[in-house]
């Protein structure tokens, strides 16, 4: 992998991962246009890194206040109702789906879950579901003729139920084109909770399991299949761009509609299908490791 490479996936990361469009759908898609290898899932787990520890700074505050409220129930210092608690719970609790799953289909996640017709088709349908999700949320916050505004839920309304499945919905993300971001935040809102309540579990609940599955990919760096040097670049691009993704998405959210984000899953989805039906694109472009 040239600097040059690392470069662009580094900023392709940062672009996307916190977007609900699909940070590993991009990067394979960016390697299959330019001509290049696939940089594996193993270069898309620890370029992660570098986003999650945006996340981690962003949130830092949320993230201080809820461990030391958790290690102080654990001591008996603080109440286990406490919200602050609770949330490490369920932080930990919505991490279990995703960490059996991602073993289990360890082998599939870096195989043959990284053809292109798989990834324009989850493209679409996560697209749908979001769309379908995203004008639920839009109804009961406006309401309409005849039908009161809903109230939504927040997160001091979150249980071990609906942890559990942010948690599946997470797990789904294990597909490239499925967006953990967007799936997780379609499930909160289909659950009925509120744009920012989805997005800012979303983001808590993403912190556990991405610098797991990095750590864990940091292995196949030391044995080589993983260039040292432009990933650690990359990584470094993809904190810088992430953190001002996250600053921006979190103020996107409280006013603005996911609608543009389906409209791009789904096109971006078709010219996908349209290319590789063409024979533009081999939809295994590029898998051989670079």
């Amino acid at each position: 992998m040239s600097w040059l490479e690392s470069f662009i996936l580094g900023l392709v990361q940062g672009l996307t991962e916190f977007l609900p469009i699909s940070s590993s759908a991009h990067l394979r898609l960016t390697a299959a246009f330019a001509g290049w290898h696939d940089p594996g899932a193993a270069f898309t787990a620890i370029t992660q890194i570098g986003t999650e520890a945006a996340v981690l700074i962003y949130f830092r505050k949320d993230i201080a206040r809820i461990i030391s409220a958790w290690f102080g129930s654990l001591l008996g210092k603080v109440p286990r109702s406490d919200h602050d608690a609770q949330m490490g719970w369920l932080v930990i609790v919505g991490s279990i789906p995703i960490g059996v799953l991602g073993v289990t289909f360890k082998d599939q996640i870096e195989g043959p879950f990284r053809d292109l017709r798989l990834i324009a088709t989850t493209l679409i349908v996560m697209g749908i579901v979001l769309g379908i999700a995203d004008r639920l949320a839009a109804r009961d916050e406006t309401g309409g003729k005849h039908r009161a505004v809903k109230e939504r839920k927040s997160l001091k309304e979150l249980g071990v139920r609906d942890g559990l499945i942010f948690g599946f919905c997470q797990a789904m993300a294990l597909i490239p084109g499925v967006s953990r971001s967007g799936a997780t935040i379609s499930g909160g809102l289909l659950m009925g909770y509120t744009r920012e309540a989805a997005a800012r579990y979303s983001f808590l609940l993403a912190i556990p399991a991405v610098l797991a599955s990095g750590v864990f990919e940091l292995k196949d760096a030391g044995e080589g299949h993983v260039s040292w040097g432009p990933t650690i670049f990359a990584t470094i691009i993809a904190f810088i761009v992430g953190y001002a993704v996250i600053a921006w998405f979190m103020k996107f959210i409280t006013t603005k509609s996911f609608m543009p984000f389906v409209y791009y899953r789904i096109v971006l989805g078709i010219v996908l299908f349209v290319l590789v039906g063409m024979g533009v694109l081999s939809p295994h472009a590029g898998e051989s490791a670079g």
